[in-house]
């Protein structure tokens, strides 16, 4: 492999280690505030996708009308998804959580194909297929743009954790009783912690609904979401950012390596691996807070 394809590689494996990040955000801001991941956040990326596309589609809305108001829709359908179904399970063991946010994902996921089927759908951004010619590098312009985006929401997210709203989310992620305590509604907090998650879903499903298309195989970005978080650490921003950008670059040089050998399909199996290996080695994540109970 030569120097001028590995930088390639690099390049544009960081750009979609980005986007990766982009949906490990939605889970990052979940697990804080609730210490569960949401098996969900994956049918609800192909949801806010699907939605952005109703508007522009059937009611005429231009692109940049379309995502704020699809945005939207998703924060008080992220909030009345806790209210409904997740408020009810407060106090009950997280396995019951967790399995109940994979019922909303088979619920959702059943949904939109009974809505608008399986046919996968353009998004039409109008971003240009056409590779960037940097020197003599060749650079996605869709992947660049979705890079972009995802590093102006995770900035924007560390900002919004350093106002006041945001403390109080963080204060009721380290303690629930100890926020309640001093006057913190941990539910609001909860509830609008899947709110701005429910948000992210739609700026993921717009990228990756222009990269792959919409439909159904955009929920089955949960696996590479949950990948980033749990290596960066479910808790952490910061390490969402640092591990999509080095599970993205290791994805494309590994892949560009080992699919010769294998017959391609190695991405897959290299997410896996770092997912396992991870889980094994560090699981707390590059990031993440390592707590230590006293028996």
């Amino acid at each position: 492999m030569d120097a001028l394809l590995l930088t390639e590689l690099v390049i544009n494996g960081a750009a979609t280690g980005l986007l990766y990040s982009l949906v490990a955000v939605g889970l990052v801001l979940v697990y804080k505030s609730s210490s569960v991941p949401s098996l969900a956040h994956g049918a609800l990326i192909m949801l806010g996708g699907y939605i952005t596309l109703a508007f522009t589609s059937q009611l005429g809305l231009p692109l940049w009308a379309a995502i704020p108001l699809a945005m939207v829709v998703m924060f008080f359908f992220g909030l009345a998804l806790e209210r409904l179904t997740l408020r009810r399970l407060a106090g009950r063991p997280v396995i019951m959580i967790l399995m109940m946010t994979l019922g909303l994902e088979i619920v959702i996921r059943s949904t939109t194909m009974a809505i608008w089927g399986a046919t996968a759908r353009p998004m039409g951004l109008g971003v240009s297929y056409d590779p960037l010619l940097v020197g003599p590098l060749l650079l996605s312009r869709i992947h660049l743009w979705g890079a972009a985006v995802a590093v102006v929401l995770l900035v924007a997210f560390l900002i919004f954790f350093r106002t006041r709203l945001g403390v109080r989310l963080r204060a009721i992620s380290d303690d629930y009783t100890a926020s309640w305590s001093v006057g913190i509604s941990v539910e609001r907090g909860i509830a609008l912690s899947w709110g701005l998650a429910s948000v992210t879903s739609v700026a993921a499903g717009v990228i990756w609904g222009e990269i792959q298309g919409v439909d159904q195989g955009l929920s089955l970005l949960l696996l590479k979401g949950l990948t980033v978080a749990v290596l960066g650490g479910l808790d952490s921003l910061p390490g969402a950012l640092v591990a999509g950008l080095l599970i993205g670059v290791l994805e494309a040089v590994g892949s560009a390596l080992l699919d010769p050998l294998v017959g391609g399909g190695s991405r897959d199996l290299i997410m896996a691996a770092i997912l396992i290996l991870t889980i094994l080695i560090r699981p707390h994540g590059i990031f993440g807070r390592h707590d230590i109970e006293r028996l």
